[in-house]
Formats: structure tokens, sequence, C-alpha cells
């Protein structure tokens, strides 16, 4: 049994939470091969792989801390003195690395933190003795490595401490808490054990100790948000008041004058005798790291777009649980920057790829937009915050649009290669000619990656869904639904509780049924999201309710905000029917983007579609939609249910692009097309007198988005040209 708390008590999810046929897959595919793979990566284990050195480097820092307390060695042991290591440092001879010093990313303890994330989510509701032993045995290393000061950062324990916390702005030490947090979490809600959470509480201790308003206190914040969300996250499971003091002061300080990162960067040029030089982000110094402004008052989303989804996650947490009116109407202004100027059609935020950034509004590139991975599970956190201070429908379909489009992305049908960055439009000659224009564009996914932050992230993100289909309203008082995932949920409400099995046929299918286990004494509400692209409020009439007694007339109805609201006496037997329509939706982008000048993508339900090379043939850009035949409705495109066979073969199965066989049952989309003649175009000029094309009829096959490059290297779009 595991438990998400929050204020008004817990939602209860039993070990069956999730029984469903699609999201079920995902899971199991997560728990059997993503995690044992991820620990092997941990460990720097996977032939061809970028090593992580994330064990490597806690194992090195338990060690320090032996000699520390004169457990190992001679009692006089000196700690190392502080050598600047960089960003990333790598052994001068990567077969042998020394087992005493650090290697990696300066986050890589990060790692670590999600995997045990993800192995908690799953331990809750599929037991596994040998993954929880196998976790029992990493927690231990990593709590052998914390100092007894409570801190916790391999980065600085091996380089040393006396310069820690000099470099917020970049050398991540408040992000590992944040994860680290995050992780402690999910594994004592998963098993109940409790040395890993008492870790991380003691590093929270030490940071909270550290930073504040007072005299002789750090003024600073995170250079990389995390922590944020994830104090709240400690506050809402210890009941500690201080790791929301702290939350909320690190959301609050961010940003304000002086700017602390332009502080800490004059003082350390000082230090290491260097010129000093200004943060240079766009659109002002320090927006990067969204440092350029206090929070309340920032209306653009700018900057990193990872560290800004966590942060705006962070600041909705912190807005509902202090009821500051500045926040809220902050994360509120910055949601609507993102879903009405910067979010991509397929749920992806982070259009430049240079610095993983947002872009200027209305700029949304499909050959080169990055789109990582991260900003998308990002933006999941940030919806369902948002959830959590205003019911609103909206927050759902983004969140259900990320989810099922670019976070499954991220990861190959066989669970064992992973995309950093989820493209919208993919020609593999840019990558054969090595065209520097398209470096962050992937074509296939890779085994793992050195800087290693969305394989992980992605699994632990799968393993919760369930958390992300519920909320409970504040009072109690009403279970919102906001994803139709099949299996079973547990509520306690204000005036009693209630059981409900959820069967869903989604993504495919618009037909789901939630029936009623067993329910307590008095009224409960249940609020039903009713989806965009099922037609929004209207989709209420999709909605049957059937009572034991024959009879839903003592079932009051109401819709707002998106949902629909069933209120009255709940009793065992009773059951909610849906069948939401699921047309093709034919979608155009707003005239100000100019990369979807005459062009379209094509959507059913939640599930966004894309051409593929191996289905239509080559140069995607002479296929083109019949805009005569769609005539606006999509009527005439066929929905096909098949069976998508995966599966890349290489002669080497750990290189890049190799997908083991997997089939899966999915819907495609036969759609009235034409092709632009090409015949001779290899010999013809280069410009010739324009002439109208010929045309040659033709069906373009869809397939889901999150499907592609899983049959090997071919071009990819989704947007496509019609007319």
């Amino acid at each position: 049994m595991s438990q998400q708390f929050n204020m008004s008590g817990p939602i209860e999810i039993s070990q069956a939470c999730v029984d469903d046929p699609f999201w079920s897959a995902e899971q199991e595919l997560v728990r059997t091969t993503v995690l044992p793979y991820q620990w092997r990566a941990l460990n720097d284990q996977v032939p061809g792989a970028s090593p992580s050195y994330c064990m490597h480097n806690f194992r090195a820092a338990a060690a320090l801390n032996k000699r520390l307390n004169g457990q190992e060695g001679s009692g006089d042991f000196q700690p190392p003195t502080y050598t600047n290591q960089g960003f990333h440092c790598l052994p001068e001879d990567p077969d042998h690395p020394d087992p005493d010093k650090f290697y990696g990313y300066v986050f890589q303890d990060t790692d670590f933190s999600k995997w045990v994330e993800a192995v908690g989510y799953s331990l809750a509701h599929h037991p596994d003795a040998e993954l929880e032993r196998l976790a029992d045995g990493a927690i231990d290393i990593v709590c052998a490595a914390q100092l007894d000061s409570g801190y916790l950062d391999t980065y600085y324990i091996l380089n040393g401490m006396n310069r820690h916390f000099t470099n917020l702005k970049d050398h991540h030490e408040l992000y590992c808490l944040g994860h680290l947090i995050e992780g402690a979490i999910a594994y004592y809600q998963g098993t109940g054990k409790t040395k890993l959470l008492h870790a991380a509480e003691r590093f929270a201790d030490y940071v909270a100790a550290a930073f504040g308003p007072a005299d002789g206190q750090l003024h600073g914040y995170p250079g990389h948000e995390i922590a944020e969300m994830a104090l709240i996250r400690l506050y809402e499971t210890t009941g500690i008041k201080r790791y929301l003091d702290l939350a909320a002061y690190f959301v609050n300080q961010r940003g304000t004058s002086p700017l602390y990162f332009e502080q800490e960067d004059r003082q350390r040029a000082a230090y290491e005798h260097a010129d000093f030089t200004i943060d240079d982000s766009r659109p002002a110094p320090y927006a990067y790291y969204q440092a350029h402004g206090p929070v309340a008052q920032q209306r653009q989303a700018v900057g990193h777009a990872v560290r800004a989804g966590y942060l705006y996650a962070g600041a909705a947490d912190v807005a509902r649980l202090t009821e500051d009116p500045a926040l809220n109407e902050a994360v509120h202004a910055l949601w609507r920057d993102i879903v009405d100027k910067k979010l991509y059609v397929t749920g992806g935020v982070g259009a430049d790829a240079d610095a993983e950034s947002h872009s200027y509004a209305y700029d949304l590139p499909n050959d080169t937009g990055y789109c990582e991975t991260c900003a998308s599970v990002a933006l999941v956190f940030f919806a369902r915050r948002m959830l959590q201070l205003e019911p609103r429908s909206e927050y759902a379909d983004v969140m259900e649009l990320a989810l099922y489009n670019t976070v499954l992305d991220g990861m190959a049908m066989d669970g064992k290669s992973f995309f950093y960055g989820n493209p919208l439009e993919v020609r593999p000659q840019t990558k054969r000619n090595k065209d520097p224009r398209y470096s962050y564009v992937p074509i296939v996914r890779k085994r793992w990656f050195g800087c290693a932050c969305c394989p992980p992230n992605l699994a632990r993100l799968v393993e919760s869904v369930q958390d992300y289909a519920y909320t409970l309203a504040e009072d109690g008082s009403t279970l919102f639904v906001h994803l139709y995932i099949g299996g079973r949920i547990q509520a306690d409400l204000g005036e009693g509780s209630i059981a409900l099995r959820v069967h869903s046929e989604l993504p495919w299918k618009g037909r789901i049924s939630l029936e009623v286990e067993a329910s307590g004494d008095g009224q409960t509400t249940l609020a039903l999201r009713l989806p965009s692209w099922a037609g929004g409020d209207a989709a209420a009439d999709a909605v049957t309710v059937h009572t034991g007694q024959g009879s839903s007339n003592a079932i009051s109805r109401r819709v707002e905000q998106g949902y629909l609201y069933l209120s009255g006496p709940w009793k065992q037997g009773d059951r909610i029917d849906i069948d939401f329509d699921m047309p093709v939706r034919v979608v155009a982008a707003n005239p100000l983007v100019s990369q979807d000048a005459g062009k379209v993508a094509v959507t059913r339900g939640p599930i966004v579609y894309c051409a593929e090379e191996r289905d239509n043939g080559a140069n995607l850009h002479l296929l083109h939609l019949d805009g005569s035949a769609l005539s606006g409705d999509a009527s005439r495109v066929k929905v096909e249910p098949f069976t998508f066979q995966a599966g890349a073969y290489l002669d080497d199965p750990q290189a890049e692009g190799h997908v083991d066989a997997i089939s899966r049952s999915m819907v495609r989309l036969r759609v009235p097309a034409w092709r632009e003649s090409a015949e001779g175009a290899d010999t013809a000029p280069l410009y010739r007198q324009w002439q109208p094309v010929r045309r040659m009829p033709a069906t373009a096959t869809l397939i889901p988005y999150f499907a592609w490059s899983n049959r090997g290297e071919n071009e990819m779009r989704v947007f496509l040209d019609v007319d």
C-alpha cells in the first residue's frame, strides 16, 4: 500500500492500482527492463554506453568518510582542499578510474536518486524481494557517504568541502538535495523503510540551517530548481514546517535585488583571480536560471525549460500552501505564456536547442526544436500542481498530452535506448553529413547518456503515473479523476471513503467504466474530466450513471471548468459508463508560428500522429495531405487497429538504433493525400520556371508519435503540408 499525502488526508492506492492494457505494459517495461538496465548503467556496466560514475562516486565518498572518522587508515587524515574539476570530469585513463576521485557531471548523484524513486514506486505496487535487496544495498552505500553534518553531495565531499555552496548557480548541490528527497519519499512510501528518508531529512536540515534571511545565513537559492517542490513533499510527508518555510524562502528570494548569482559570480572570480563576466542569458542576465527578477513578478517562461518547469511547479505548491496571491497570479500567467505561445502540439517544451531553453513567443521549429524529455516531465509536474490550485480541465489536458506523446517518446519500445530531445521532424541525412546545425537532433535513441537525467526521469514518472490520475480537494469533499487509467483507487473523503475500479480502453477507444466497489456513508462527489479532444463540456452527454437501485436520480450532475461533478450517496455496485467520441482532428498552428504555415498535424484522442518514411517512402516534404478530401473535418480518415511491429536489427545489439522485436496493439490512421512527383529531379536543373506540380494520388499512413524510430533510421514528420 502506498500513500500520496496531502493536507486533507492521503489518497490510498492499492497494489493493483494500475490495471490497464496501455499503462500496465509501460510500467512492466520499466520494472522488468529499464530499472535493471539503469542499475547496470549507474555502475558503468553497460558496454558501449557513456559511463555514469554515480555509484563509483558514492563508494569513493563513503571510503573518504570512513577515513575522516578514523575508521580506516591513520587518525590524522586530512580532508581534500577544493580544486575545481569543472562541470564534467572524466578520468585520464577511462579503463582505470581512480577509486578515490569524483567523475562525471557535478549532479551525477541524482542518477541514483531518480533510479531509487522509480524503484520505490514500483515496489509499492509490485513487491520484488531481489529489487528491494538491491536498492537497500545501494542506500547503504549512499548513506555511508553522508557527512556527520548531514551534507550529502559527493562532488564537494570528494573535491573539498571548503568551497561548498559557493557556486549555487552551476554546481547543483541543492538540485541533488531535491532529487534525494523525492527518491527517499518514494522509497519510504513503497517499502515503509526510513533509512534514506532520514538521510534526506538530515541533508535538508543542514540546508535549512545554512540558508535563510537571518544574518550569517546564505541568501541564495538553487541554480537548478527542484528542491522547492521536493521540500514541499517532505513537508507534506513529515509535517515539519521548516521544510515548507525553506521552499517558500527559495521561491520568494529568487531573483530579488541584488541578484545573488551575480554577487556569487563576482566573489568567485575574485577568489580565482579571474575576470568577472556577467551572465548573458536572454532576455535578461540570469534569465537562463529564472533568476532575473522575483518569481512573483515573472510573466514569461524563459530560460532552461527543465529548470523553469520545476520552479513553476514548486511555486504553485508554495502559492497553494501559503495562500500567496502574488505567486498564484504569477504561476497562472506563466502557464498561459507556455500553453498559448510556447507549447508544441506533442506536449514538448523548450524550442531552443543551444540552451535547452524556452524560445521567444511562437518560435516552434520542428526540425531543430529540442523538446527535452525532462522538460515534458517537468510540465506534467507543473500541470498537476495547477490542478491542485484550481481544478480546470485544461491543466489535465496538457498533462495527458505530454504523457502520451513527448514523455513516452523518450524511450524505445524495448526499454533499452532513449531520446534526450524529441524533435517533430527528422531527416537522417543531417546526421550522415554531420550537419552542425542539427547536432542536437536525434535520429535514433541512444543506449545511455553521460548526462543521464532523462531516462530515470521518465522511469520515475511512468512508475508513478497513477498519482497523476487523481487529486483530492483540499477540503476532502471531492475526488477528481483527471486521467482515465485502468486500475483501482481508494480515497478517504470528508464524509467517508470510496473505492473505485476503473476500466479504460484509452488511448485507442473512448470507452471507460468506473465501478463503485465500496463507499462510506454520506454524500460523495466524483469530478470527471471532460477532455477537450472529446468535445469539452459537451462530452458530459457521454457519461451515464447506473445506480444499484436502478435509478440515478439521487446523483446530481453539474459541469464546471471542464469537469462533470457527480454528487450523491454512492453505494457498492453503482457504475459510471463513459463513451467519449474520439474524432480524428486535423490541427493547424497559430498563424504566428511561421514554421507551421501551410501545414497541419493529425491527432486522435490524446495521441499525436506522425508520418515515417518506413510507411510513406522517402522525401516526406513531397507528401501532402489532401485538404479538399478532408473538407476540414477529417471524416474520410480511416482509423485502423493494428499490431505495431517494432524492431531494428543491427549486427551489434549494443549499437545506437538497435531495437529488439516488440509487438504492441495500436491504432494507425490512413489519410487521403497526394505526392508531388520528383521524377527526374536528380538530373534536373537546380532552378526552373514555376509550373503546377504533377500530383500523384496517395494515402498517408500515420502512426503514434511515441512509436517513431522503433523500426530503424528513417525520416519522420509530425506537421505535414496540406492543400
